[in-house]
């Protein structure tokens, strides 16, 4: 009998061989296609075998300006220097200059001169990664993350809408992606408002167009300031802001870009409701509302029109907004206090349409290029980040120095919230990376304490409010569509900017939108939109 049982095991076990080695990935591996021993492949036939930590590495990342601030290199971050101990792999970091990272890359990928690991937004690049690993730039990191790297796989396994983001549209998974853990962490940045000007005029928080138009017309005439000039400017517009945070525009239900309604993709500014975002903004500009020099950049500029007591409103984010301001006026005497603005909508008590929220995947991670000799050994160095060891150290520094265990969770030393001679963020960047971006998944709990404050955690939970279903996934125009969506959005980028301004400030009269939309249908603004649709098509078929 037990024989027999021996049998029928081993008959199942052929099977299941048989079928696994039947099987594969959507999509085509790149060594295949340069006609190159593919070692994941290789590994398939038997089992994976075991591989250590690279002895080296060369790794291509932007160092991000909060590092940047107060150290030269992403070796010198304390997370990166614990990692060598662990691992003893040594790696030698390359940075391109401040300003110019796209062109960088664009000259490295195309010079062939490529390092070990590229981290990088692979949604901007031409063509998207499955021409990157078709031409032999990266490779396919599919079966080498089902046998290298456990620790992310843990994480695509529960979570499979994280494995469908990060799958190309030929079935090939090409990063170690920077993930948002939680929905808590999508949402940053919306419309501020001073909440002392609010109570000290007796007005209630503005949820519709009427009631902004209302609370900013107080703002402007009956000196919340208190100090008997009309010197208050009621409103900053910040065009550059308008993609993430959809202030005002997102009432209407559009965006300023492409957006989707039941899988059908649009393009917002050629829609009517775009004329009537267009005419409140230039009505609200002529009554005074709208600071005159909202085009400015210059960051000082707005730090002393808002430390000055001069700016009733503006969109930010919680810890460069709300934090720092709040910060910057601590024991500076007065009523100072900011609120986060709930989104807008046209009707009282309706739910907000669109605000911010970005994708827990929005195309930045690490990638393994073709030049890596030992791609297996670098999964697993990558996936380290992924398990909870990792993720401590990524997300929360080093125990002890940055943050302490208490309770189970991990918490801030003062080293990082009350430093004596940097903020917060650039503090925290000497340690650990979950103030930015890097391969590994960021952790609610960084954001509950990075944002403390009870006017930031407030300011989230508002700014969360709101349907978003017309927002679009992170897609891109696939090799062939490209070439020809960047040539049509390069014309009507600049167009629209241009004629943006001239709308709000008068210079161009309203009557003059639909000769705006023309001349857009005329750069070819319908077929950027099919190239969209198709992309989002091939997006949703995943």
């Amino acid at each position: 009998m037990k024989n027999r049982n021996v049998m029928f095991v081993s008959l199942i076990m052929s099977f299941v061989l048989a079928l696994t080695g039947c099987s594969g990935g959507g999509g085509k591996a790149a060594s295949d296609q340069n006609g190159e021993a593919d070692p994941a492949k290789t590994q398939q036939e038997g089992t994976p075998k075991e591989v250590g930590y690279p002895e080296s590495l060369t790794y291509w990342v932007t160092l991000n300006s909060n590092a940047s601030a107060t150290l030269q290199n992403a070796g010198e971050i304390k997370a990166y220097q614990k990692l060598e101990e662990i691992t003893g792999t040594k790696v030698q970091f390359q940075h391109p200059p401040a300003g110019s990272e796209q062109d960088s890359f664009n000259i490295m990928v195309s010079s062939g001169d490529l390092p070990d690991v590229i981290e990088h937004n692979w949604s901007a690049v031409s063509g998207g990664p499955d021409k990157l690993i078709g031409d032999g730039t990266l490779i396919r990191l599919n079966e080498l993350i089902d046998q290298h790297a456990p620790n992310l796989k843990k994480v695509l396994d529960e979570n499979p809408e994280y494995r469908k983001m990060i799958t190309s549209d030929d079935g090939n998974i090409y990063v170690f992606p920077f993930l948002r853990g939680d929905d808590y962490l999508l949402t940053y940045n919306g419309l501020i408002i001073r909440q002392d000007w609010l109570d000290k005029l007796g007005l209630g928080m503005p949820e519709t167009i009427e009631e902004w138009h209302t609370v900013l017309t107080a703002f402007k005439n009956d000196d919340p300031n208190g100090n008997g000039q009309a010197d208050e400017i009621p409103l900053r517009l910040d065009p550059g802001q308008l993609s993430m945070n959809k202030a005002f525009l997102g009432a209407w239900g559009i965006t300023d870009s492409f957006y989707q309604v039941d899988g059908v993709v649009k393009y917002g500014p050629i829609q009517p409701e775009f004329k009537e975002f267009l005419q409140t903004m230039s009505q609200w500009y002529a009554e005074g509302l709208i600071d005159p020099d909202y085009l400015s950049g210059d960051s000082n500029l707005w730090d002393a029109k808002i430390t000055n007591n001069t700016l009733g409103a503006f969109t930010g984010y919680t810890g460069s907004g709300i934090g720092r301001y709040l910060q910057m006026m601590e024991g500076k005497g007065g009523s100072f206090d900011l609120a986060g603005a709930p989104n807008v909508a046209l009707k009282k008590g309706e739910t907000p349409p669109l605000g911010q929220k970005d994708s827990p995947f929005t195309g930045y991670g690490a990638a393994i290029t073709s030049k890596n000799q030992n791609p297996e050994a670098t999964v697993k160095w990558l996936d380290y980040k992924y398990g909870e060891e990792g993720s401590l150290l990524f997300n929360f520094g080093i125990e002890g120095e940055s943050y302490e265990m208490v309770d189970g969770y991990p918490t801030y030393t003062e080293q990082i919230t009350k430093n004596d001679s940097l903020p917060i963020a650039q503090a925290l960047a000497q340690y650990a990376m979950a103030g930015y971006s890097g391969p590994f998944v960021q952790d609610r709990r960084y954001m509950e304490q990075y944002s403390s404050l009870p006017q930031q955690a407030s300011a989230i939970e508002a700014w969360m409010n709101a349907k978003n279903d017309r927002l679009m996934p992170v897609i891109s125009p696939n090799e062939e569509e490209s070439a020809r969506y960047a040539s049509i959005m390069n014309d009507v980028k600049t167009y629209y900017d241009e004629m943006l301004n001239k709308f709000i400030m008068g210079v161009e009269p309203i009557d003059q939108f639909e000769a705006f939309v023309e001349t857009i249908k005329g750069m070819g603004i319908e077929e950027a939109v099919a190239i969209q649709q198709a992309a989002l098509d091939r997006y949703n078929s995943r």
